[in-house]
């Protein structure tokens, strides 16, 4: 599996275009915005976009799905239901936020723990990992130890847990039991800022790491 990230947004949110080498089928993650860059990307490799999928629904992340899959026809996936009062209020986040209009949208299929999403050869596994949102998902390709978190990790940080319905317990719960499960060796792409290693933020992040969980 090939991947690019493709900052957009004015938050600098780290849309992701994920594809299969042999079917060149793909998959755009949290196209939150800026659809034009997002499409040159698609054209410049060659992909075969097949479906969008969310990791949580705030509008840096969403604020494009309704458009884009308007457009191309394509399916929507995720995320967990829990995140759809987010999705329901994207026109009111987009007025407030000085953002371009977000239209509200219904995913083809909510995801859950232990689902999975095919594209091409390609299966990414589905973790639910609340705590940022209540419905925010994460996904992981096993075969090249990539995952994609969304805002439930960063580098040296973790998401904010001070909008409606989050929640800093549950966030670092979901970030032991789910993520750092899935081996040291994982790298992950955050949804914003620079890559990092599970095992890394293990031993360095102020929020998660090891040595304060003794």
């Amino acid at each position: 599996m090939k991947f690019q990230v493709i900052p957009v947004t004015p938050y600098q949110q780290n849309c992701s275009l994920l594809w299969c080498e042999k079917t060149m089928e793909g998959v755009v993650v949290d196209p939150g915005g800026d659809l034009d860059r997002i499409k040159q990307v698609v054209q410049q490799q060659g992909i075969k976009l097949v479906k969008i999928i969310n990791t949580h629904a705030h509008l840096d992340h969403v604020g494009g799905v309704a458009a884009l899959a308007e457009e191309l026809d394509l399916p929507i996936e995720g995320p967990h239901l829990e995140d759809d009062f987010w999705i329901q209020s994207l026109p009111n986040q987009a007025q407030m936020m000085g953002f371009p209009p977000a239209s509200t949208f219904v995913p083809n299929r909510w995801l859950e723990q232990g689902d999975d999403i095919r594209f091409g050869d390609e299966v990414l596994e589905v973790r639910h990992c609340p705590g940022h949102t209540p419905g925010h998902v994460i996904f992981f390709h096993r075969e090249t130890k990539l995952a994609i978190v969304g805002d439930v990790l960063f580098q040296g940080s973790i998401g904010r847990t001070d909008f409606p319905r989050g929640d800093f317990d549950t966030l670092v719960k979901s970030i032991r039991e789910q993520l750092w499960t899935l081996g040291d060796d994982v790298s992950f792409i955050p949804g914003h800022g620079p890559m990092s290693t599970f095992g890394h933020e293990r031993k360095t992040n102020p929020f998660v790491s090891d040595k304060n969980f003794g």
